[in-house]
């Protein structure tokens, strides 16, 4: 915080010369000398009545005095009035004085902000991950507006109904503390419906909002706070927010520089929401939005060192759609794709309630990892699996048909010693399925 200099306090001259004690001795003598002994001499010598001459001098002198005095009083009077007329004017300029000051200490400090632009640029685009561009958008609005004071929050719009938002990041100056609105409050709401930035400095009298709304909703004290929208083109992406349990804690000057950390920002979200989305493309089917066989490989890799690690049991699932050559010869390819959709829906659904990670291993193959699960119960999810799916209803053109399928059930440290080792394994007990009628799963 910059601190105003003290308005410099003035004292009026003082009547009585410095040296006063001498001064006084001076004046004594001279008094003593022109009104006692200078005229009782010129009375002596003169030869006249001392009391009517030493009464006519007193008087002529009192006279004298009298005027004086009054001329000095006046001169006296003239003197305070320019005096505290030359204060009054050092108040004003000293007033002035503080004002520009506080107007140099403000534009230095948005001159600051806004020379730091460059830097914000380079932080916020420094990588395409959504969460290192949003942590650095927080980081830079909650030390540089808010001096890491009160609450920052950055909202995203749901990426498929556009029309919700939902909590992504925040900065806190209380590590504690709970942020209960994690789809906005009522003032994240208003910014998203008028795509406008919101200054409030004061909470309590601003009509614009039912601040009983805001109680059923958060229970943290707000009191101010600045919001702007991050847009890019016509694409509303999301908010950024910095709030305050004390009023008056935000500015028109805090404002617009929010709204311009927000414009650039939403450049970077975008492009961090276009990597992110390509990414997703990149490890998942195309046809039934399971994970590809490169990252599926990764992931057990992974899984398998910290099963070993943990001496925690790890399954693997293999499992092949029977006869899938029938369904596309008999009904084409487009329904074959649907027989592999209707397959992966079910798949999902079915171990949803597991801690597994699914693939697409191949055309019709299909592998499932199950963390922390033993080859008994691996065996058991099989089972009932094979009886979901024989179940399952599809319908290739109008007519309703069936599927089954055949799974190979390994478990580490049961069956292998290696995650290579456990997919061969399953990939073998799967062929052995195959083999022994179909329809069923068959242990490695």
């Amino acid at each position: 915080m910059i601190k105003i200099p003290k308005r410099p306090s003035y004292k009026y001259p003082s009547l009585l010369p410095k040296p006063f004690l001498l001064r006084v001795i001076v004046y004594l003598v001279l008094f003593f000398l022109l009104y006692v002994l200078l005229p009782l001499h010129l009375t002596i010598r003169l030869e006249r009545a001392p009391l009517k001459f030493l009464s006519i001098f007193y008087l002529f002198n009192i006279l004298i005095l009298f005027y004086s005095l009054h001329k000095n009083s006046k001169k006296k009077y003239s003197f305070l009035l320019q005096a505290g007329d030359l204060q009054e004017k050092i108040n004003v300029l000293s007033d002035q004085n503080s004002k520009e000051l506080k107007n140099k200490i403000a534009l230095q400090d948005k001159i600051g902000r806004y020379n730091s632009l460059k830097n914000i640029i380079e932080e916020v685009n420094r990588s395409l991950a959504l969460d290192s561009i949003a942590e650095h958008l927080c980081g830079i609005a909650f030390s540089m507006i808010a001096d890491s004071k009160g609450v920052c929050i950055l909202y995203l719009v749901n990426s498929q109904n556009r029309v919700s938002l939902s909590l992504f990041k925040t900065k806190k100056e209380d590590s504690k503390l709970i942020i209960k609105a994690k789809e906005g409050d009522i003032f994240d709401h208003w910014v998203l419906r008028h795509a406008s930035p919101l200054l409030i400095e004061d909470i309590k009298v601003d009509f614009r909002f039912d601040l009983e709304k805001l109680k059923d909703q958060d229970l943290r004290p707000i009191f101010s706070l600045i919001s702007a929208p991050l847009i890019t083109e016509n694409t509303f992406l999301g908010i950024l927010r910095l709030d305050s349990p004390k009023t008056h804690s935000y500015s028109q000057d805090d404002i617009r520089f929010l709204v311009t950390i927000c414009d650039l920002g939403a450049v970077a979200l975008e492009n961090g929401e276009l990597f992110q989305q390509t990414q997703e493309l990149a490890i998942h089917d195309g046809l039934t939005a399971l994970f590809v066989k490169g990252y599926f490989l990764e992931r057990l890799k992974e899984e398998y060192k910290r099963s070993a690690r943990q001496g925690v049991s790890l399954s693997l699932l293999m499992l092949d759609i029977d006869h899938f050559k029938i369904y596309n010869d008999k009904f084409g390819h487009t329904a074959g794709d649907i027989v592999l959709k209707n397959l992966s829906s079910t798949l999902v659904e079915f171990l949803k309630g597991y801690n597994c990670l699914i693939s697409r291993f191949g055309g019709e193959e299909f592998c499932v990892m199950l963390s922390r699960v033993d080859k008994k119960k691996a065996h058991a999810i099989a089972e009932e699996l094979c009886k979901r799916v024989e179940e399952m209803a599809i319908i290739l053109r109008r007519q309703e048909t069936k599927i089954t399928v055949s799974i190979g059930v390994a478990a580490f440290p049961d069956d292998a010693g290696d995650e290579t080792e456990l997919i061969i394994k399953a990939d073998r007990a799967m062929y052995a399925a195959k083999q022994k009628g179909r329809n069923q799963a068959i242990d490695a």
